[in-house]
């Protein structure tokens, strides 16, 4: 089974179920599947086949998921990518992923018509109308590009094909998606995942997390992303739920579409749970959510609980990666959550701490998190040294420090990069980020560790407040809550955080702003 074939046996079982909702829009499951057919049929008649790669460089839409789907039907490797990357960033990854045809809005045929040149195994462009590029498009002469000839619109490659179709007998181990990383630690790598890893991790998190035919969950963190593209599309997917697509973000458009369409499900990451949290909404406006999910980034406990408190929603903290596809534990339903923990271990994943020597440490010790399971990925595309450094007797070494304690609940204490060391203490961003976020006016808070000649490191916070503060008030406040070598030695206020595409703060970002 595969995420591909699921959706056509809902579509049998179930067709005239919502399969998704787009801007007042909606469609079946046996119209979605009959759609699919025909996008994967297309591809088939351009000369797309099995084992191809296809790039998916859209936003939220129904586009993705036909191109998803359609291109999972035929065999081919989906490459989705954050259509507001650089020039550069996509260049290198559809150069670095072999890409043979790239699903694309008409909005970015400037750009490709830039980088196409440099782009020499690519042999097709499929253009996704959008209501903002046919109007560029009326003083813009497509047909005079060079990459004209290589053009084809999303429209015409659907009309080609066959709203019935089996499609060739796909193996578990085949890639179906290669997910680039963020590249915080150097280029991005393409993390190659199978059909198996695919279908059994959106299969075990939408079962963890209760989700059915019943349920309605939104879908606006970015589809390319793998939180989204498994939690809030591939899962609710596998157990016959609808998906609200929302192409972007914003609290006042998330209180609408949870109101008006009765929405059981949200999945964000803790940015926009502040947003959420700081807007004028009230509890009327999500009433109708049984549950709240939050990944991406540890959640700050008093958001969490002030979250909770102001809409009387539990939000369910999970973790992931893109290397395990991601999800590898989420916060139980049927048993106490605990505020600041991941939770537990989904059905058929492993998750132990170990020390330096690979060895397993004891509760409440902190070391390296290390996953195993059918949702672990395949490897680093053509990146054999850094697979081999990733998985270890298969075992998935993830980089994030973390306890467990005596019930099997795992915390996330920083990532290893991260770690600050004061006088030879380790300091964990996340602790002081905690004790900042405790404070009523902190909105937002970052912490990194910068060069000391006497400490070798101290601690540097950038914080973003809801009314005006001094710098000293503040480390009062953490000096009272905060062993000494814990207390930041500076704190620096900004309007904002720098965040990439999903909301996550980027203390890279912060780091480079300091030249550290």
């Amino acid at each position: 089974m595969n995420i591909s074939s699921q959706l056509a046996l809902t579509a049998k079982t179930n067709p005239m179920k919502e399969a998704y909702i787009f801007e007042g829009d909606s469609k079946t499951y046996a119209e979605l599947n009959a759609a699919i057919n025909a996008f994967a049929t297309g591809l088939e008649n351009m000369g797309i086949s099995q084992g191809d790669h296809v790039g998916l460089v859209v936003g939220n839409s129904p586009y993705f998921v036909l191109g998803l789907y359609g291109a999972a039907r035929i065999g081919a490797t989906v490459i989705p990518i954050n259509p507001i990357y650089t020039p550069d960033e996509l260049s290198y990854i559809l150069r670095d992923g072999d890409v043979k045809a790239i699903i694309t809005l008409d909005l970015l045929v400037p750009l490709f018509e830039k980088l196409h040149g440099h782009l020499p195994l690519t042999e097709h462009y499929i253009i996704c109308e959008t209501p903002d590029g046919k109007e560029k498009a009326k003083d813009f002469p497509v047909e005079q590009l060079s990459v004209y000839p290589k053009l084809k619109s999303f429209t015409s490659v659907m009309a080609s094909g066959s709203f019935t179709y089996e499609g060739p007998e796909l193996k578990d181990d085949d890639v179906a998606v290669i997910l680039y990383t963020s590249g915080t630690t150097g280029k991005p790598k393409g993390a190659m995942l199978t059909h198996k890893n695919l279908y059994r991790n959106a299969k075990d998190s939408a079962d963890f997390l209760k989700m059915n035919e019943t349920d309605k969950v939104v879908a606006t963190l970015p589809m390319f992303h793998v939180f989204c593209l498994t939690v809030a599309l591939n899962a609710p997917l596998m157990n016959g739920a609808t998906v609200i697509i929302v192409p972007r973000f914003s609290p006042q458009v998330i209180f609408d579409v949870v109101k008006e369409y009765e929405a059981t499900v949200f999945a964000g990451v803790p940015t926009m749970y502040n947003f959420l949290l700081q807007s004028p909404g009230d509890v009327e406006d999500l009433k109708s959510l049984r549950l709240c999910i939050s990944g991406g980034a540890s959640m700050p406990v008093a958001l969490l609980k002030n979250f909770e408190k102001k809409y009387n929603v539990i939000i369910s903290e999970g973790y992931g990666l893109s290397e395990a596809s991601p999800v590898t534990c989420f916060n139980p339903l049927d048993k106490p959550r605990k505020a600041g923990s991941i939770g537990t271990t989904i059905v058929n994943v492993e998750n132990k701490v170990v020390n330096e020597l690979g060895e397993e440490v004891a509760p409440g010790e902190v070391g390296e998190l290390i996953v195993r399971g059918p949702n672990v990925m395949s490897g680093y595309y053509k990146m054999p040294e850094e697979t081999a450094s990733a998985i270890r007797d298969g075992w998935l070494y993830t980089g994030d420090l973390a306890k467990m304690d005596e019930d099997g609940y795992f915390y996330i204490v920083d990532r290893k990069k991260d770690m600050i060391i004061v006088g030879g203490y380790n300091v964990y961003p996340r602790e002081v980020e905690e004790v900042l976020y405790s404070h009523e006016n902190v909105v937002e808070v970052a912490v990194v560790g910068v060069p000391d000649p006497q400490f070798g490191e101290a601690i540097k916070c950038f914080v973003v407040t809801n009314t005006q503060m001094n710098e000293s008030d503040l480390l009062g406040y953490c000096a009272e809550r905060l062993a000494k070598y814990k207390v930041p030695t500076s704190i620096e206020f900004l309007e904002e955080l720098p965040k990439n595409t999903t909301g996550k703060i980027l203390r890279r970002a912060l780091k480079e702003k300091l030249g550290v």
